[in-house]
């Protein structure tokens, strides 16, 4: 019985190994799908957060949490 387990599960990794073709992958490329959208939306959303925040860290902005670096 556990050979037949052990042989289903192999059966069940090797399956879903694929090679995906660049025409294939038109849905993920679309800029609507990127993690940032913009590169100016992420930065004034970072701005926004570290002048709300009153700290920065991490992001390369700096200044107090005034808002007015």
């Amino acid at each position: 019985m556990k050979f037949v387990i052990f042989l289903s599960l192999i059966a069940a990794l090797l399956s879903s190994c694929t090679t995906v073709q660049p025409w294939e992958k038109d849905l993920l490329a679309k800029p609507s799908m990127a993690l940032t959208p913009s590169e100016i939306d992420s930065f004034l959303d970072e701005h926004i957060y570290f002048s709300k925040e009153g700290s920065t860290g991490g992001q390369g902005v700096g200044g107090g949490g005034c808002g007015c670096n």
